[in-house]
């Protein structure tokens, strides 16, 4: 199933922060937040191998390589071959799957035969495998890891892909964080001025390599002068389940999404009067337009069935999504449709891709809601929330967030100019 977290790189236009104050924690002054070293994996350097006792040949993968033709090429037999791919299952290293522009390492004898010993494949800056050839064996293993907590402040001024950008910071940091509070705020209606502030972790290999985005700890949204607090914690201990929460143990998640999309724009909102740019008169417009680019994937704003998902001159490629007895939504103008009639989907699952087909002059997605079968304007909307945290959990939730609400106090906001 595809959802929300897998698509977090999509731009975004109007969701628009400054960031600054990224600073490394390790070296900051009196309100600084200490390095946590939550996972060490202790293995050695050089994939575990002495290298100077090898020729060693890096390499990266090429277009129209195979395993086959590496081994084939450094002398290795098609019988060996097949025997490794064969003995190694997919979850040691998918032989079918080795790809373009990925780096490995063949590790050879010294002596005059140069037989092949060893070969490596780096799944990711992380992940790699290591396959020995005379024992017919293979083992998955994964670099050093060290999650470094770090914060951050921001201000709203203009875009948040600029911002982005000019900062230095992984893009996902602020799609997660635009992520976290999507059921409580709405993004379009940020004002300049509103500010936050994060407190995140980062992957480094070897403690200095970056490796990517670990999670936002915690974070403040001061919106309109109202701070919005939202803290991940555990709520299943069974699977490792997280959610956000703020300082009074409430969820930040509703049972509706509030964009059917990652943030673009609203091109026109629901009224009962506007002038239609295609039928050249005015009519009442019972949907919120979001322009965004042609293909930006689309999502369900909440679990459901799908009860329609065809085509008609207006609507173009369509959805209909029925939630519950009470309510349901639809989704127009897309370039394609991603789901079929009778499909249950989760929310935040994808079923269709931005477009223009039907009465349209550009791309977007018109969403529609329902109650009780009469179209409404979500927006204006008292619409229920996801189930609330157990009454059992939020005595340790409030003993949990005790010190990260005390540290991301003492964050300062960045000014604003």
């Amino acid at each position: 199933m595809l959802n929300i977290s897998n698509f977090r790189f999509l731009s975004v236009l109007l969701a628009i922060m400054m960031l600054s104050c990224n600073q490394d924690v390790e070296t900051a002054s009196a309100k600084e937040i200490e390095t946590i070293k939550v996972k060490r994996i202790p293995e050695p350097k050089s994939f575990g191998f002495t290298l100077s006792d090898f020729e060693v040949v890096f390499d990266t993968v090429r277009r129209g390589d195979t395993f086959g033709t590496i081994m084939d090429s450094h002398g290795v037999l098609p019988g060996k071959v097949y025997q490794i791919t064969q003995r190694i299952p997919d979850s040691v290293m998918n032989f079918r799957r080795i790809n373009t522009g990925k780096p490995y390492a063949i590790l050879k004898s010294k002596d005059s035969t140069q037989r092949v010993e060893h070969f490596v494949y780096q799944k990711s800056v992380i992940d790699y495998a290591v396959i020995s050839l005379d024992s017919l064996t293979g083992v998955a293993r994964s670099k050093p890891i060290t999650i470094k907590q770090k914060s951050t402040s921001g201000v709203i001024s203009s875009n948040l892909s600029d911002a982005i950008d000019e900062a230095g910071l992984d893009y996902l940091l602020t799609n997660r964080f635009s992520d976290i509070y999507q059921w409580s705020v709405d993004f379009f209606k940020l004002q300049e001025g509103d500010q936050f502030k994060l407190i995140y972790k980062e992957k480094y290999i070897d403690d200095t390599i970056y490796a990517g985005l670990e999670g936002i700890d915690a974070a403040v949204l001061k919106h309109r002068g109202r701070e919005f607090y939202a803290f991940e914690f555990e709520v299943d201990s069974l699977t490792g389940r997280t959610d956000y929460f703020d300082e009074d143990g409430i969820t930040l998640r509703k049972f509706f999404l509030k964009a059917p999309l990652q943030f673009s724009r609203i091109s026109s909102r629901y009224t009962g009067r506007r002038f239609h740019p295609v039928q050249r008169r005015w009519k009442a417009h019972k949907g919120t337009d979001y322009a965004a680019a042609t293909g930006t994937p689309i999502w369900s704003t909440a679990d459901g069935v799908v009860t329609k998902a065809s085509y008609t001159r207006g609507n173009g490629n369509y959805v209909k999504v029925k939630h519950t007895g009470k309510y349901s939504t639809q989704y127009l103008h897309m370039s394609r449709r991603a789901v079929k009639v009778g499909q249950y989907v989760k929310q935040g699952e994808i079923i269709g891709y931005v477009g223009q087909t039907g009465l349209a002059t550009g791309p977007h997605v018109c969403y529609r809601f329902w109650v009780n079968g009469r179209q409404v304007d979500p927006y204006k909307e008292d619409l229920p929330e996801a189930e609330p945290m157990k009454e059992e959990l939020k005595p340790a939730y409030f003993k949990f967030i005790a010190p990260l609400k005390a540290k991301i106090d003492q964050v300062d906001y960045m000014e604003i100019k």
